[in-house]
């Protein structure tokens, strides 16, 4: 297989300096290009909850009925991720929230 150049990445690179022209007033997120995806670029959130997330899915047009939802960490982080295109790149946004845990219920109360 023969090494990839920075020139293979230019289509998520390229991308990258739209975003960042067209939505420099939005959470900056945690970046990745890869030389196995080299046509892709994520956009990965982590933060206390996913209005970050949230506020780029809709920027970028992605629609809410595309939004995967999972959890890992034990139950512990809830992971939403989403695919779309932008300026010739395949995008994807992932976002984690850790997941409140449950205030234990006292026995003997609540409705009846």
């Amino acid at each position: 297989m023969n090494a990839r150049t920075l020139a293979d990445l230019s289509v998520p690179l390229t991308a990258l300096l739209v975003l960042e022209a067209k939505f420099q007033h939005l959470p900056a997120p945690c970046l990745e290009v890869s030389t196995i995806f080299p046509d892709r670029l994520e956009l990965a959130f982590h933060c206390d909850d996913f209005a970050a997330f949230e506020t780029w899915r809709e920027a970028l047009n992605m629609t809410p009925a595309d939004v995967e939802h999972r959890v890992q960490g034990d139950g512990a982080t809830a992971v939403r991720r989403v695919h779309g295109t932008f300026a010739g790149a395949r995008i994807r946004l992932v976002g984690f929230a850790p997941i409140p845990e449950l205030e234990p219920v006292a026995a003997g109360l609540g409705a009846s």
